[in-house]
Parts: structure tokens; C-alpha cells; sequence
């Protein structure tokens, strides 16, 4: 047993050892790192044309100074799973984490499994972080904690016990200004306030101060903006941009889901409910075009924190020494196939915005349209930080697409889990999905960019499917913990 004299003579040691270690670091000029989490973006973005009227110029801005990924997908559409996964390196299929419900902190599978933040802590980073990073959600008080790892931050804003601060909103009794018969926060408003009162303004601003103070310690600073979550209540200034007579809805057919097996069309419980809400949106007169110049102008309410952020750093002293990366959770669906939000294994759920800006390594304005994943993230950032990756990762690092994104032979899929044992393979060309009951769907993006004509029964593609097939993960743990 170790006595207290012992313990003494100990500590001076170990605080010198963390000492040099920090030194070292600046010595051998480690780079900061500046993560930006967008909650239920998908790719509405300028620089990615899913919607022809998406106003982004500073996301734009920030793909032209390195890499846009244009074919990046999440490995979850639900909030919790998919940001579990990209912050242990851990599928959904591995650790059992499949919905909102399940807190990731006591997941068997994940004890001892240290999150990115964490990580880089534990390698002599200063770590700071604001806002939506790990699941949270305003839809009571309590939601407003989450899941934070709580014992990876130096320093967080609100507090490390709660991850989104007070937002300006509309007053209860007025809700839901759109009349909606009673869909959890499916609501839309312009509101009478400034960009620094909302919740997204005050974490940008918080941010903001961090990235501009000085720093003895290489520093890797986390961000999450909450929109274009609903509900999308902005200040209205953002909704002006985008007048309603003008609005465009994204493209549908109506047939689009006679071909699709009864687990795709009609999953529960979320599935009925988004037929309601597709329903509801089709029976009210105007309903559509104003859930599209909502969720547009969230974006753009989304796009102008952004541009603080990057405004931020580029006052600072660090902004040529910081790794950024943009990202965000899943995609979204805005009546496509009939549904609202995510939790599908569709495009419009999976694919999501991806940039990377890496001094050193990333030239200007340069674009992969190679399959990557999420997942990817956590080896990318440890390797381009000069970090060892630690060996529980399931992703591959993306630092070779980087460095020669035109000549760099890859072979990967991006795998998305919705719930236990559905699953959707997306490679460059295809998209395979198998769902637990065995039934299949099968797209060809080359010929059918919007998923409509389900090839999974064509005998004609039988070898193709169990090529696709391989890339299924072979674990598909039971729910963590009841999840």
C-alpha cells in the first residue's frame, strides 16, 4: 500500500511529466482542432445542391478553404445512436446503443471506451465545448443535460451538466402556431429577437471568446448547433430570406413506396406517425411550402453561426494551426417518401454534409465524391492531430482522400443502423438495404438519384446484392440496457 510520504514524492514527478508532455506538444507544433456539430442537416447546403434555394455562404465559404465530402453518410438516423457513434468510433451494431431512450454512459460495451474529447485530454489537449455535442433535447427540462461525457472538458458552456442554455421561443400558450393536431414540436415561427439571444447565438458566442484567448496547450474545441432541429422558430429575418411564394418543394413521386417491403413503409411507431404528419401536411392549405421555408431558414439561422465561429478564429492567433471539421448528425427527409424527419434508412436520412480544413494537408476548394462515413471522423482527427489512434476504432482515416483525393484506391461502404439489425449499405453506385425481417431494397444512384424504383426483385442484381451484402456487420449486439 502506497503511504502518504509516498504519495507526495509521487506527485511532483507526475506533474512535471504532464508537464514536458504539454511542452512537447507546442514544441512540435500539435494543431488545434475546431469540431462543428449542425443538428438534422442533410444536404441542403449550397456547395452540395439538395435544394435549390439552401443559403449557405459561410458553410460554402469553409468547403472552398479544404475538403467537401459530397458522398458522406452518418451511421445512425436518430440523434443518439449517431453521435454515440461518431464520438466512441463505436457502431450502433457493437455497442447496442439503437435509440434516443438509451444513455450511452452505462452501456456495457462502452465502459472503458474513451470518447474523442476525452481522448485528447488524456493526451495533454485542452478540451472545451458548447452546446449539442452528445444527445440533448428541449422537449422538457431534463433533456436539456443529455448525455454529456462530463469528464472530458476543461471547460463547458452552459455547464457540463447541461449541454443546450434557455432559449427565446414562442410562448407556450401560442403553441403550435402552424395548428398541427399534436406532433411533438412540428412548428414553425419567425421570431422578434437577435441572432446572440437565441441558444445557438449565445454557445457561438461563448465559442467565439474561447477561440480568440491565448492558450498555452494545443486546444480542440467542440461546438453544436442545435438548428435546423425542430422546432424551427428563428429570428425572422431568416425566413425573409426565403419568401414563401417562392419556395420550391423538394421532388416526390407518388407511387414511391408500392414497391417497398411493409417494414420500410409502415416501421413503428415513428412510421405512422410521419404518414399522420405527411397526411396533415398535405390537408392544409399551404402547409408544405411553409415546413420547407422553415426548415430553409433554420439553415440559414444555422449557416450564420457558422460564420461567427469562423470569424472567431480567424481573429485569432491560431487559425493557419487549427484542424476544422464540419459535420453533421444525420439527414432529413421534408416529405419525401411521405415522411418527415429521419429515422429511415433512405438517402435523405443517411447523407449529410462532411467538410474538413487541415493546414498542411487539404488544398483550397478541392471535393471527393468517394463513400465515407461518420465513423471515419475520430481516426481522421487523431491521425491528422499526430495522435496514435487507439485500437477500438471502427472507422478508417480519411488522411489519404485528403492529401490526393483524385488517386487514392477506395474500397469502403458507409454502413447506416436504424434500430437492431436494419441496416443500409451505400457505396458510390448502390444503396442496399437489408431490415431484420430479411426484406430488401436496392437503389442504383446512377440511374436514380432519388431512390424511386426499389431493384431488390430483380433477378438481375442477385450477384450485386450478396457483393453489397459483405459489407452487413457481423454483430448486431442485443438493446443496451432495455434500449
Amino acid at each position: 500500500m502506497t503511504d502518504l510520504a509516498d504519495t507526495v514524492s509521487i506527485y511532483p514527478r507526475l506533474v512535471l511529466a504532464l508537464a514536458l508532455l504539454v511542452l512537447a506538444s507546442v514544441a512540435r507544433g500539435q494543431p488545434d482542432v475546431l469540431l462543428i456539430t449542425i443538428d438534422d442537416l442533410n444536404d441542403w447546403v449550397g456547395v452540395m445542391g439538395g435544394h435549390p434555394q439552401a443559403k449557405t455562404p459561410n458553410i460554402d465559404r469553409l468547403a472552398g478553404r479544404g475538403m467537401l465530402f459530397t458522398n458522406a453518410h452518418a451511421a445512425s438516423t436518430t440523434c443518439n445512436p449517431s453521435r454515440t457513434a461518431l464520438m466512441t468510433g463505436l457502431r450502433p451494431s457493437t455497442t447496442g446503443v439503437y435509440t434516443n431512450a438509451h444513455d450511452w454512459r452505462v452501456a456495457e460495451e462502452l465502459q472503458g471506451i474513451p470518447t474523442f474529447p476525452r481522448y485528447f485530454r488524456d493526451q495533454g489537449y485542452q478540451t472545451l465545448g458548447a452546446g449539442k455535442l452528445f444527445h440533448a433535447h428541449t422537449w422538457s427540462y431534463s433533456g436539456l443535460a443529455g448525455y454529456n461525457d462530463t469528464a472530458a472538458w476543461d471547460a463547458f458552456y452552459p455547464s457540463v451538466e447541461r449541454q443546450l442554455p434557455d432559449e427565446v421561443s414562442v410562448p407556450d400558450l401560442n403553441r403550435p402556431v402552424n395548428k398541427n393536431p399534436g406532433f411533438l414540436g412540428f412548428d414553425w415561427s419567425g421570431l422578434v429577437t437577435e441572432d446572440w439571444a437565441m441558444g445557438d447565438g449565445q454557445v457561438v458566442s461563448w465559442a467565439g471568446q474561447q477561440l480568440m484567448a491565448q492558450s498555452s496547450r494545443p486546444r480542440f474545441m467542440a461546438v453544436g448547433i442545435f438548428r435546423p432541429h425542430l422546432p424551427w422558430y428563428v429570428p425572422q429575418k431568416y425566413f425573409d430570406m426565403h419568401p414563401l411564394d417562392t419556395i420550391e418543394l423538394p421532388p416526390v413521386t407518388e407511387n414511391d413506396l408500392d414497391d417497398l417491403p411493409n417494414v420500410a413503409s409502415n416501421q413503428q411507431p415513428e412510421r405512422l406517425q410521419q404518414l399522420d404528419m405527411h397526411d396533415w401536411v398535405l390537408g392544409t392549405t399551404g402547409a408544405w411550402r411553409a415546413a420547407v421555408q422553415g426548415y430553409l431558414a433554420s439553415v440559414s439561422f444555422a449557416d450564420a453561426m457558422v460564420g461567427q465561429l469562423m470569424d472567431a478564429l480567424d481573429h485569432s492567433d491560431r487559425a493557419d494551426e487549427t484542424i476544422v471539421i464540419l459535420l453533421t448528425d444525420h439527414g432529413y427527409h421534408l416529405g419525401e417518401k411521405k415522411r418527415w424527419r429521419k429515422y429511415s434508412l433512405w438517402e435523405e436520412s443517411t447523407h449529410v454534409p462532411l467538410i474538413v480544413v487541415a493546414p498542411g494537408v487539404t488544398r483550397p476548394g478541392t471535393h471527393t465524391d468517394q463513400v465515407v462515413s461518420l465513423m471515419d471522423v475520430y481516426p481522421t482527427l487523431t491521425e491528422l492531430a499526430g495522435l496514435p489512434s487507439p485500437p477500438h476504432l471502427e472507422g478508417t482515416s480519411l488522411r489519404p482522400l485528403l492529401e490526393n483525393p483524385n488517386n487514392t484506391p477506395w474500397d469502403h461502404a458507409a454502413i447506416t443502423t436504424y434500430q437492431r439489425n436494419n441496416h443500409a449499405v451505400r457505396t458510390d453506385r448502390y444503396r442496399y438495404i437489408r431490415y431484420a425481417d430479411g426484406t430488401e431494397e436496392l437503389y442504383d444512384h446512377t440511374n436514380d438519384p432519388y431512390e424511386w424504383t426499389n431493384l431488390a426483385e430483380n433477378p438481375s442484381f442477385s450477384t450485386l446484392k450478396v457483393d453489397l451484402a459483405r459489407w452487413l456487420p457481423q454483430k448486431n449486439a442485443m438493446p443496451a440496457n432495455g434500449s
